[in-house]
């Protein structure tokens, strides 16, 4: 396989490696240009700013488009939604490596200095690449403290939360790569930002009797949110009650029958435009709910509450907080609060 370029692990090697720590939140401590991260287990030190990053994962790169730093980005991947608004121009700048996971090779390829993931599957075995693949090399990486912190990723599934995730992790996020690149105050701007319109989204709003349901993909065997991933952040911001939050499973799938039983009031759909899983955009999810025997007879699907949700603002990143926005948006236009 090919590996970095000569000068590049050369310098990267000489950076210092990463070493085994406890797990948890990612916390940042600064000295002279060199930079450490207690990040989901790892100790990152990134000795320089980065110049020439890969993000693996659609939400860490918006995070670095959103901080300004397109420029500092040699390549992406792994998509499910169009970019985030107002990011289109930077995003243009930066070569999309792949559309879904790429290989290892192809990330090494890019040159990458730093390399940032938003899942621990993508940074782990039968992803891209472990990290210690690429610790190896001396390339720093980084996994978002939201995938971690309070949850198991040993299963076969997309892991289970001990503990409900909260908007500030995601914060932290923010603040961590805004560190690693040296552009700290650009980050104090970014959370500050996304704080003012959390507020603005849920003032006034008490929805304790409003149940919903939220569908990420697939109509043979749907996966439907557990409690305490980001849907959990957008459903306790609302004080509203998720109809499967008696399952601490992260995205667990659950046939149509029991989903009809729970008979929510809103249904929060994922509309992405990956084609990996069936009815992966929302038109395809609400033809099958309105024509499914079993579901088309559910209060949400007779009187159409539906909220249109992109797959990023149904995962844990900095657009979680517009999934907030937009059911908010959708409980008042449904007349479910005032």
């Amino acid at each position: 396989m090919p590996l970095a370029r000569p000068a590049r692990a050369a310098a990267l090697l000489a950076a210092g490696s990463l070493l085994l720590t406890g797990c948890g939140d990612s916390k940042a401590t600064t000295a002279k240009a060199a930079v450490t991260l207690d990040n989901c287990g790892h100790e990152v030190r990134v000795e320089t700013p980065p110049k020439h990053a890969v993000s693996l994962n659609q939400g860490t790169t918006e995070i670095l488009l959103s901080l300004g730093l397109a420029d500092r980005l040699a390549g992406t991947a792994t998509w499910t939604d169009p970019v985030m608004k107002g990011l289109a121009k930077a995003n243009a700048k930066v070569p999309r490596i792949a559309d879904n996971n790429p290989s290892f090779e192809r990330v090494l390829d890019a040159d990458p200095d730093f390399v940032a993931a938003s899942f621990v599957s993508t940074l782990g075995k039968g992803g891209v690449a472990t990290r210690e693949q690429f610790e190896k090399l001396g390339v720093p990486t980084y996994v978002s403290p939201s995938d971690c912190a309070g949850k198991d990723n040993s299963g076969d599934g997309d892991g289970a939360r001990d503990k409900a995730l909260g908007i500030d992790t995601i914060y932290g996020e923010v603040r961590d790569l805004a560190t690693v690149f040296g552009v700290q105050e650009r980050g104090d701007r970014l959370v500050a930002s996304l704080q003012r319109r959390m507020a603005k989204a849920t003032r006034g709003i008490h929805a304790s009797d409003v149940t919903l349901l939220y569908w990420f993909a697939n109509s043979e065997s749907p996966y439907m949110a557990g409690c305490c991933g980001a849907p959990g952040i957008i459903t306790r911001a609302l004080g509203a009650k998720n109809v499967f939050d008696d399952t601490h499973e992260e995205w667990p799938q659950i046939n149509w029958e029991t989903v009809a039983d729970r008979d929510p009031d809103v249904l929060v759909i994922g509309d992405l435009t990956r084609k990996s899983q069936t009815a992966e955009s929302a038109a395809k999810k609400i033809a099958f709910l309105e024509s499914n025997p079993v579901t088309k007879k559910m209060d949400a699907v007779r009187h159409k509450r539906y909220v249109l949700l992109s797959g990023q603002a149904m995962n844990p990143t900095i657009r979680t907080v517009e999934g907030v926005e937009q059911v908010a948006a959708g409980l008042r236009e449904f007349g479910l609060v005032k």
